[in-house]
Protein backbone atom coordinates (compact mmCIF):
# COMPACT_ATOMS: atom_id res chain seq x y z
CA UNK A 1 0.00 0.00 0.00
CA UNK A 2 1.34 3.46 -0.92
CA UNK A 3 1.62 5.81 2.03
CA UNK A 4 4.89 7.74 1.78
CA UNK A 5 5.07 11.39 0.72
CA UNK A 6 8.64 11.89 -0.53
CA UNK A 7 10.08 15.43 -0.69
CA UNK A 8 13.46 15.97 -2.34
CA UNK A 9 14.82 19.34 -1.11
CA UNK A 10 18.53 19.18 -2.02
CA UNK A 11 20.28 18.93 -5.36
CA UNK A 12 20.30 15.25 -6.33
CA UNK A 13 20.11 12.64 -9.03
CA UNK A 14 16.91 10.64 -8.75
CA UNK A 15 16.71 7.33 -10.55
CA UNK A 16 15.15 3.87 -10.64
CA UNK A 17 16.98 0.73 -9.54
CA UNK A 18 15.37 -2.66 -8.92
CA UNK A 19 11.95 -1.10 -8.27
CA UNK A 20 13.42 1.36 -5.79
CA UNK A 21 13.50 5.13 -6.07
CA UNK A 22 17.13 6.04 -5.47
CA UNK A 23 18.11 9.57 -4.40
CA UNK A 24 21.83 10.25 -4.87
CA UNK A 25 22.88 13.40 -2.98
CA UNK A 26 25.40 13.79 -0.15
CA UNK A 27 23.89 10.54 1.06
CA UNK A 28 22.17 7.87 -1.01
CA UNK A 29 18.63 6.94 -0.03
CA UNK A 30 16.48 4.13 -1.42
CA UNK A 31 12.67 3.96 -1.15
CA UNK A 32 10.52 1.09 -2.39
CA UNK A 33 8.26 2.46 -5.13
CA UNK A 34 5.21 0.52 -3.90
CA UNK A 35 5.31 2.60 -0.68
CA UNK A 36 5.20 6.00 -2.44
CA UNK A 37 1.98 7.95 -2.92
CA UNK A 38 3.42 11.37 -3.80
CA UNK A 39 6.86 12.55 -4.96
CA UNK A 40 7.61 16.27 -4.58
CA UNK A 41 10.79 17.57 -6.21
CA UNK A 42 11.59 20.95 -4.62
CA UNK A 43 15.08 21.64 -5.91
CA UNK A 44 15.35 22.81 -9.54
CA UNK A 45 18.88 21.38 -9.62
CA UNK A 46 17.60 17.78 -9.46
CA UNK A 47 18.11 15.40 -12.37
CA UNK A 48 15.42 12.74 -12.83
CA UNK A 49 15.64 9.73 -15.16
CA UNK A 50 12.80 9.03 -17.57
CA UNK A 51 12.80 5.37 -16.57
CA UNK A 52 11.92 6.44 -13.00
CA UNK A 53 9.18 8.77 -14.20
CA UNK A 54 7.71 5.96 -16.31
CA UNK A 55 7.69 3.59 -13.34
CA UNK A 56 6.01 6.23 -11.17
CA UNK A 57 3.27 7.22 -13.62
CA UNK A 58 2.45 3.57 -14.32
CA UNK A 59 1.87 3.17 -10.58
CA UNK A 60 -0.30 6.33 -10.67
CA UNK A 61 2.02 8.05 -8.20
CA UNK A 62 1.58 11.83 -8.06
CA UNK A 63 4.72 13.67 -9.22
CA UNK A 64 4.97 17.37 -8.33
CA UNK A 65 7.69 19.73 -9.55
CA UNK A 66 8.39 22.96 -7.65
CA UNK A 67 9.59 26.28 -9.06
CA UNK A 68 12.61 28.37 -8.06
CA UNK A 69 10.73 29.52 -4.95
CA UNK A 70 10.18 25.87 -3.94
CA UNK A 71 6.43 26.15 -4.46
CA UNK A 72 4.46 23.55 -6.46
CA UNK A 73 4.40 24.66 -10.09
CA UNK A 74 3.62 21.61 -12.24
CA UNK A 75 2.81 17.92 -12.07
CA UNK A 76 3.16 14.88 -14.27
CA UNK A 77 -0.02 13.01 -15.21
CA UNK A 78 -0.69 10.06 -17.48
CA UNK A 79 -2.35 10.87 -20.80
CA UNK A 80 -4.65 7.88 -20.37
CA UNK A 81 -5.36 6.61 -16.88
CA UNK A 82 -7.90 3.91 -17.71
CA UNK A 83 -8.49 1.34 -20.45
CA UNK A 84 -11.89 2.92 -21.23
CA UNK A 85 -10.79 6.56 -21.24
CA UNK A 86 -12.50 7.28 -24.60
CA UNK A 87 -15.85 6.07 -23.25
CA UNK A 88 -15.44 8.01 -19.99
CA UNK A 89 -14.64 11.26 -21.81
CA UNK A 90 -17.72 10.82 -23.99
CA UNK A 91 -19.81 10.35 -20.83
CA UNK A 92 -18.15 13.41 -19.29
CA UNK A 93 -19.08 15.63 -22.25
CA UNK A 94 -22.73 14.53 -21.89
CA UNK A 95 -23.20 15.25 -18.19
CA UNK A 96 -26.52 17.12 -17.98
CA UNK A 97 -26.72 20.68 -16.68
CA UNK A 98 -29.20 19.48 -14.08
CA UNK A 99 -26.81 16.79 -12.81
CA UNK A 100 -23.92 19.26 -12.63
CA UNK A 101 -26.02 21.85 -10.80
CA UNK A 102 -27.25 19.31 -8.25
CA UNK A 103 -23.80 17.83 -7.65
CA UNK A 104 -22.25 21.28 -7.31
CA UNK A 105 -24.88 22.16 -4.68
CA UNK A 106 -23.86 19.12 -2.63
CA UNK A 107 -20.14 19.85 -3.00
CA UNK A 108 -20.57 23.47 -1.90
CA UNK A 109 -22.82 22.48 1.00
CA UNK A 110 -20.28 19.95 2.23
CA UNK A 111 -17.43 22.44 1.92
CA UNK A 112 -19.34 24.98 4.03
CA UNK A 113 -20.31 22.30 6.57
CA UNK A 114 -16.61 21.47 6.96
CA UNK A 115 -15.71 25.15 7.25
CA UNK A 116 -18.27 25.43 10.05
CA UNK A 117 -16.76 22.40 11.80
CA UNK A 118 -13.28 23.92 11.48
CA UNK A 119 -14.53 27.10 13.19
CA UNK A 120 -16.42 25.31 15.98
CA UNK A 121 -13.65 25.50 18.60
CA UNK A 122 -12.71 29.06 17.66
CA UNK A 123 -16.09 30.77 17.63
CA UNK A 124 -19.25 28.71 18.00
CA UNK A 125 -21.51 31.65 17.09
CA UNK A 126 -19.73 32.29 13.78
CA UNK A 127 -19.59 28.55 13.18
CA UNK A 128 -23.40 28.45 13.38
CA UNK A 129 -23.60 31.44 11.04
CA UNK A 130 -21.43 29.69 8.46
CA UNK A 131 -23.47 26.50 8.90
CA UNK A 132 -26.63 28.44 8.07
CA UNK A 133 -25.16 29.41 4.69
CA UNK A 134 -24.86 25.72 3.80
CA UNK A 135 -28.55 25.18 4.45
CA UNK A 136 -29.44 27.81 1.84
CA UNK A 137 -27.30 26.57 -1.07
CA UNK A 138 -29.34 26.23 -4.27
CA UNK A 139 -28.57 24.00 -7.28
CA UNK A 140 -25.49 25.44 -8.97
CA UNK A 141 -25.07 27.72 -5.92
CA UNK A 142 -26.92 30.45 -7.82
CA UNK A 143 -26.89 32.83 -4.83
CA UNK A 144 -23.15 32.32 -4.17
CA UNK A 145 -23.47 31.03 -0.60
CA UNK A 146 -19.92 29.69 -1.04
CA UNK A 147 -18.52 33.21 -1.46
CA UNK A 148 -20.50 34.65 1.46
CA UNK A 149 -19.40 31.81 3.74
CA UNK A 150 -15.75 32.11 2.65
CA UNK A 151 -15.49 35.77 3.68
CA UNK A 152 -16.84 35.14 7.17
CA UNK A 153 -14.85 31.92 7.48
CA UNK A 154 -11.38 33.24 6.56
CA UNK A 155 -11.78 36.49 8.50
CA UNK A 156 -12.66 34.50 11.62
CA UNK A 157 -10.00 31.86 11.04
CA UNK A 158 -7.08 34.24 10.54
CA UNK A 159 -8.02 37.93 11.01
CA UNK A 160 -10.50 40.60 9.90
CA UNK A 161 -7.84 42.05 7.60
CA UNK A 162 -7.00 38.72 5.97
CA UNK A 163 -7.67 38.34 2.25
CA UNK A 164 -6.99 35.35 0.01
CA UNK A 165 -5.88 37.75 -2.73
CA UNK A 166 -3.11 39.41 -0.69
CA UNK A 167 0.45 38.00 -0.78
CA UNK A 168 1.46 36.81 2.70
CA UNK A 169 2.97 33.76 4.36
CA UNK A 170 -0.43 32.45 5.46
CA UNK A 171 -1.59 32.43 1.85
CA UNK A 172 1.65 30.78 0.78
CA UNK A 173 0.99 28.00 3.29
CA UNK A 174 -2.59 27.61 2.10
CA UNK A 175 -1.55 27.60 -1.55
CA UNK A 176 1.11 24.95 -0.90
CA UNK A 177 -1.40 22.69 0.84
CA UNK A 178 -4.06 23.26 -1.81
CA UNK A 179 -1.53 22.44 -4.55
CA UNK A 180 -0.77 19.10 -2.87
CA UNK A 181 -4.50 18.34 -2.70
CA UNK A 182 -5.04 19.41 -6.31
CA UNK A 183 -2.31 17.05 -7.47
CA UNK A 184 -3.97 14.13 -5.69
CA UNK A 185 -7.36 14.99 -7.17
CA UNK A 186 -6.00 15.43 -10.69
CA UNK A 187 -4.25 12.07 -10.47
CA UNK A 188 -7.47 10.41 -9.29
CA UNK A 189 -9.59 11.99 -12.04
CA UNK A 190 -7.18 10.74 -14.70
CA UNK A 191 -6.92 7.30 -13.07
CA UNK A 192 -10.70 6.98 -13.45
CA UNK A 193 -10.48 7.69 -17.18
CA UNK A 194 -11.75 11.28 -17.20
CA UNK A 195 -10.02 14.52 -18.17
CA UNK A 196 -9.35 17.34 -15.73
CA UNK A 197 -10.11 20.20 -18.13
CA UNK A 198 -13.92 19.75 -18.24
CA UNK A 199 -15.33 20.80 -14.90
CA UNK A 200 -18.69 21.00 -13.16
CA UNK A 201 -18.53 24.64 -12.06
CA UNK A 202 -14.99 25.81 -12.89
CA UNK A 203 -14.77 26.71 -16.58
CA UNK A 204 -11.59 28.75 -16.80
CA UNK A 205 -10.13 28.40 -20.30
CA UNK A 206 -6.61 28.66 -18.88
CA UNK A 207 -7.11 26.15 -16.06
CA UNK A 208 -6.30 22.59 -17.09
CA UNK A 209 -7.52 21.29 -13.72
CA UNK A 210 -11.12 22.56 -13.69
CA UNK A 211 -12.68 19.25 -12.63
CA UNK A 212 -10.03 18.58 -9.97
CA UNK A 213 -10.62 22.11 -8.59
CA UNK A 214 -14.35 21.37 -8.39
CA UNK A 215 -13.93 18.07 -6.61
CA UNK A 216 -11.35 19.17 -4.04
CA UNK A 217 -13.51 21.93 -2.49
CA UNK A 218 -14.79 19.95 0.55
CA UNK A 219 -11.21 18.92 1.41
CA UNK A 220 -9.79 22.45 1.59
CA UNK A 221 -10.75 22.98 5.27
CA UNK A 222 -8.30 20.20 6.24
CA UNK A 223 -5.49 22.37 4.87
CA UNK A 224 -6.95 25.46 6.56
CA UNK A 225 -7.03 23.64 9.89
CA UNK A 226 -3.40 22.55 9.48
CA UNK A 227 -2.22 26.09 8.63
CA UNK A 228 -4.16 27.51 11.58
CA UNK A 229 -1.81 25.59 13.86
CA UNK A 230 1.33 27.10 12.31
CA UNK A 231 3.43 29.78 13.93
CA UNK A 232 3.66 32.36 11.14
CA UNK A 233 6.84 34.15 12.22
CA UNK A 234 9.16 33.74 9.26
CA UNK A 235 9.23 35.04 5.69
CA UNK A 236 8.85 31.68 3.97
CA UNK A 237 7.52 28.19 4.61
CA UNK A 238 9.80 26.04 6.72
CA UNK A 239 10.73 22.50 5.80
CA UNK A 240 8.66 21.25 8.73
CA UNK A 241 5.59 23.19 7.60
CA UNK A 242 5.86 21.82 4.07
CA UNK A 243 6.20 18.30 5.42
CA UNK A 244 3.11 18.75 7.62
CA UNK A 245 1.09 20.03 4.66
CA UNK A 246 2.25 17.18 2.43
CA UNK A 247 1.49 14.68 5.19
CA UNK A 248 -2.18 15.70 5.15
CA UNK A 249 -2.62 13.07 2.44
CA UNK A 250 -1.68 10.33 4.89
CA UNK A 251 -3.82 11.55 7.81
CA UNK A 252 -6.96 9.63 8.77
CA UNK A 253 -10.58 10.44 7.95
CA UNK A 254 -13.84 8.49 8.04
CA UNK A 255 -15.60 7.66 4.79
CA UNK A 256 -17.87 4.87 3.60
CA UNK A 257 -18.27 3.66 7.21
CA UNK A 258 -14.57 3.01 7.79
CA UNK A 259 -11.24 4.76 8.42
CA UNK A 260 -9.02 5.67 5.49
CA UNK A 261 -6.14 7.98 4.70
CA UNK A 262 -7.08 11.23 2.97
CA UNK A 263 -5.48 9.86 -0.20
CA UNK A 264 -7.71 6.78 -0.17
CA UNK A 265 -10.73 8.89 0.80
CA UNK A 266 -10.11 11.06 -2.26
CA UNK A 267 -10.32 7.97 -4.49
CA UNK A 268 -13.58 6.82 -2.87
CA UNK A 269 -15.13 10.28 -2.96
CA UNK A 270 -14.11 11.10 -6.55
CA UNK A 271 -15.46 7.82 -7.89
CA UNK A 272 -18.77 8.42 -6.08
CA UNK A 273 -19.12 11.94 -7.50
CA UNK A 274 -18.42 10.72 -11.03
CA UNK A 275 -21.11 8.06 -10.60
CA UNK A 276 -23.52 10.69 -9.25
CA UNK A 277 -22.92 12.89 -12.28
CA UNK A 278 -23.57 10.05 -14.70
CA UNK A 279 -26.75 8.91 -12.90
CA UNK A 280 -27.92 12.39 -11.78
CA UNK A 281 -28.24 10.94 -8.29
CA UNK A 282 -26.54 12.92 -5.51
CA UNK A 283 -27.32 10.19 -2.97
CA UNK A 284 -24.38 8.26 -4.42
CA UNK A 285 -21.84 10.82 -3.21
CA UNK A 286 -19.69 9.65 -0.29
CA UNK A 287 -18.29 12.48 1.80
CA UNK A 288 -15.57 12.20 4.45
CA UNK A 289 -15.65 13.10 8.13
CA UNK A 290 -12.63 14.66 9.85
CA UNK A 291 -12.01 15.56 13.49
CA UNK A 292 -11.20 19.28 13.28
Amino acid sequence: MSWRVVIVSSRAKIELKLNYLVIRAEETKRIFIEEISVLIIENTGCAVTVSLLEALWKKKIAIIFCDGKRLPGAQLLQLYGSYDTSTKILIQTHWSQEAKANVWREIVREKIFNQSACLRRIDAVVSDQVYSYALRVLPGDETNREGHAAKVYFNTLFSDSFSRSEPCLTNSCLDYGYAILLSAFARTVVANGYITQLGIFHRNTFNEYNLACDLMEPFRPIVDHCVLGFSIDDYELSKEQKLMLASILTSDVSIDESRHTVLDAISIYVKSVLEALEANDVSRIKFYRYEF
